[in-house]
């Protein structure tokens, strides 16, 4: 039987001289428990094979060995958090996530602005940044989107509050006027307007007003900053919001609206809250909904889904807001051109160049030639006028040029027109028609 000493220590010859003792210590235990009495001999023999040396290398800590194991262990715990992530968290984050929700179109990615809150138009105030151009690619987008009969008449809608459906509309239909599209922005959130707001025009008297005949059209309809983009006001907030959206009024007033602009779009309460938009959309063309990259979750959004399908609506698409400009969850075609080495740079001014003394001349001679004519003084260059900051002015309908030939009456039995609303209240007929050339 091979016996093996092992003695553990800080100090190595240390270590080696008590386990040498230890074995010599055995040896003679050892026959002095087995010699039996009576007898000098023991029949149980102990020597030592080898003596402890003093070892090179510390037996502990097995550095190699415990980076294996603490990789092995990391990549482990690493794979179980991001399954467990994968199966708890819902929330959607990339258009894959949405696509296992619904079929429907992704029609714009609109980036993530810290600043959004400080500049909510960003179209209007900073035309040339990413997230402007994010709406304009929405805005490309949404013309090639199939509509009925021509129509063209969207609510834009959310799940939830505070996903940017407000601010969606808004810059979209800036963006829309600024191609040359005459643009229709109602309010139809008649619980939470925000439209007014943004806009900085009067809220006092809008679509309510008009929906229940206490005002008319032409006076609260607002044409708004330099641009074919007319505003209606969701005016005061009524008991009974969701019956003034479904009525007859709302109808008619979609169908005028319809045939007398390019496209109207409607800014709607979430949809799981209140059943607003549900029923809204059921008279437009279709609903854009929209989605907070990160907010939103799958089961969320599916409801929102269920709802409109359960209202007859029609999707027309889905819009993702607060996408995310960097990190594996960034969506790299919907925001700017950052990433692909060119963008938007406005031009610096020149530098001043330093003012050199010039060099001392050699004086002149006493006779000189003076001219005939007294130099002109130069005239002062015109300054331009400032640009006109987008501020609202009451018209009586959406205004048409002077020089353009008012539209042919409507045929009867066709529906009420923004014509035949002025005129039935009273004021001119002199909204143009949808093809006349814009003003």
């Amino acid at each position: 039987t091979l016996i093996t000493i092992t003695v553990t220590g800080p100090d190595p010859v240390q270590a080696a001289d008590v386990a040498n003792a230890l074995g010599a210590s055995l040896k003679a235990v050892v026959e002095q428990l087995e010699t039996p009495n009576g007898a000098d001999i023991s029949p149980v023999r102990v020597e030592r094979v080898k003596d402890a040396l003093p070892p090179l290398t510390p037996s502990s800590p097995n550095v190699p060995l415990n980076l294996a194991l603490g990789a092995l262990v990391g990549l482990a715990i690493g794979i179980g958090a991001a399954v467990l992530r994968a199966v708890l968290d819902t929330r959607i984050r990339t258009p894959r996530d949405v696509e296992q929700v619904t079929d429907r179109p992704l029609i714009g990615a609109i980036a993530f602005d810290p600043k959004a809150k400080e500049r909510p138009l960003i179209v209007h105030a900073d035309p040339l940044s990413p997230r402007a151009e994010s709406f304009r690619a929405m805005r490309t987008n949404l013309q090639f989107l199939e509509t009925d009969e021509g129509r063209a008449s969207y609510v834009i809608t959310s799940s939830l509050p505070s996903e940017g459906k407000s601010t969606t509309a808004i810059n979209l239909a800036i963006a829309l006027a600024d191609a040359g599209k005459r643009v229709a922005l109602l309010d139809t959130d008649l619980r939470k307007p925000k439209v007014a707001e943004y806009l900085g025009i009067e809220g006092g008297a809008g679509l309510t007003d008009v929906l229940i005949g206490r005002a008319r059209l032409a006076d609260v309809m607002l044409p708004w900053g330099n641009r074919s983009l007319y505003v209606l006001p969701a005016g005061k907030i009524p008991p009974n919001p969701s019956e003034l959206l479904g009525s007859k009024s709302m109808h008619q007033l979609l169908e005028a609206l319809e045939r007398d602009v390019d496209i109207v779009l409607c800014d709607a309460p979430p949809l799981l809250p209140v059943t607003d938009a549900a029923i809204l959309a059921n008279a437009t063309s279709g609903a854009i909904l929209v989605v907070s990259a990160g907010r939103t979750n799958r089961h969320q959004l599916s409801g929102a889904v269920d709802a409109l399908n359960t209202a007859g609506a029609h999707i027309a698409g889905v819009a993702m807001t607060m996408v995310p400009t960097r990190g594996p969850d960034s969506y790299a075609y919907g925001y700017g051109y950052g990433s692909y080495g060119y963008g938007y740079v406005q031009d610096k001014p020149a530098r001043k160049a330093k003012k050199t003394k010039a060099p001392k001349s050699a004086p002149a001679p006493a006779t000189v030639r003076t001219s005939a004519a007294a130099a002109a003084p130069q005239p002062a260059r015109a300054v331009a006028p400032a640009a006109r900051t987008a501020t609202a002015e009451p018209v009586r309908s959406i205004p048409a040029s002077a020089d353009q030939p008012r539209p042919a009456e409507a045929p009867q039995g066709s529906g009420l027109t923004i014509d035949d609303i002025v005129r039935q209240a009273g004021g001119a007929s002199t909204a143009p028609g949808r093809n006349d050339p814009l003003p």
